[in-house]
């Protein structure tokens, strides 16, 4: 028998597991502050898009065998390091894992040559709750004519989220894809669930299965935990996107689980660049590397020329949405989901940085990155942020 202190010590512990179950899971092995600050001193300041071929609505298009498109990859990603880029954050799928897990691991080594030659390293997403959450593999439907990201889906989906019987198979992909790579140099991190509260109100909010955000709140921790269960040397995080950092608002359940999980913090910031600056500043308080997995929207106010250099006066990562306009149509703007833009174009593009032929949507932009980042000698130096 156990003495009374052990049994009082067995006690705690167990009440801790109870009342605490998620952070338990995925903090076991969370990197520490030091550790994530001694992996981004060895980064250079990363800049770069949220990467899908022109050629591809979605993820699945993207991957799938039928439709990989390795020298569409390859001549993208060059113009991403013409203008000075070192990262791509790219979006996965369980589907493509669980119909043909070694093809799929195959493409995403192909990639990773492809990327590496161009000396960009990616940042991987696995799970993604933005937009249609009934994705099936096979031919994608063509674009919706002036919608912005009219064929892009979830994962996993409703019918996987609501049914606990495929958590195993959510598990093996995690496990599989992450521990497939975990030691790979080529690699930057894993973003291992894209804003996992949405629930798509103003697209596909009527699909959504009954209490989403309670039921990927209890996945969250778990995917933390399968990836650092297969030991990743890369760090792991999720973005916050919704944080009300301007009124202070006590963080919501799902923004505490991913700040308190994640080895770097990232976030989405699509505003004007006082409030990029604001968030920079409120994140800065967790005493971990930051990186904008998403911003730059320019009829939104957020735009290259003014946020890109914030992002370098606080040494933090840009990760913009889109490199190249194709069919994701995110060239197009968010309302575009009550106006389709057919018989009229919107005065600027929203996203994206090329033409699907190359040329850049605003050479200025170009000639900033590539200052910005070193890659070209500036032609007029960069005026002090104050």
């Amino acid at each position: 028998m156990l003495p009374r202190k052990s049994l009082v010590g067995v006690a705690l512990i167990v009440t801790v597991l109870v009342l605490f179950p998620e952070r338990m899971l995925a903090q076991a092995s969370r990197w520490s502050a030091e550790k994530a600050t001694a992996w981004y001193d060895q980064q250079p300041w990363l800049v770069g898009s949220n990467y899908i071929p022109d050629n591809a609505i979605n993820e699945l298009e993207m991957w799938q065998a039928e439709s990989f498109d390795a020298p569409e990859i390859d001549k993208e990603l060059g113009w991403a390091e013409d203008i000075g880029m070192n990262t791509m954050r790219v979006f996965l799928h369980d589907l493509l894992w669980q119909e043909n897990a070694e093809g799929f691991r195959q493409r995403m080594e192909q990639f990773l040559q492809i990327s590496s030659r161009h000396h960009i390293k990616p940042l991987f997403v696995l799970f993604d709750s933005c937009w249609d959450p009934q994705p099936k593999l096979g031919v994608q439907h063509p674009p919706i004519p002036g919608v912005h990201n009219s064929g892009w889906v979830q994962s996993p989906g409703s019918a996987a989220l609501t049914d606990p019987t495929q958590e195993r198979r959510l598990k093996a992909y995690v496990e599989g894809v992450v521990g497939a790579f975990a030691n790979d140099p080529r690699i930057l991190g894993w973003d291992v669930w894209n804003e996992p509260s949405n629930t798509n109100d103003g697209s596909y909010g009527r699909l959504e299965p009954a209490g989403k955000e309670k039921l990927v709140e209890a996945l969250l921790p778990k995917v933390f935990s399968w990836a650092r269960e297969v030991h990743a040397s890369q760090p792991l995080t999720s973005g916050v996107w919704d944080i009300d950092f301007v009124r202070a608002t006590p963080l919501t359940r799902m923004q505490q689980i991913q700040l308190d999980n994640s080895d770097v913090i990232t976030f989405h910031n699509y505003g004007w660049p006082e409030k990029f600056e604001q968030e920079v500043l409120f994140l800065r308080k967790f005493n971990r590397p930051i990186i904008c997995t998403e911003y730059m929207a320019r009829s939104a106010g957020s735009t290259f020329d003014t946020v890109l250099p914030v992002a370098k006066k606080y040494d933090v990562g840009a990760i913009n949405w889109g490199l190249v306009a194709g069919k994701t149509q995110t060239y197009y703007p968010w309302d575009s989901w009550r106006h389709p833009y057919i018989l009229d174009q919107p005065t600027v593009w929203f996203h994206e940085v090329f033409y699907a032929t190359g040329q850049p949507y605003r050479e200025a932009e170009v000639m900033l990155i590539r200052e910005l980042t070193g890659r070209r000698k500036p032609a007029v130096s960069i005026k002090e942020i104050h």
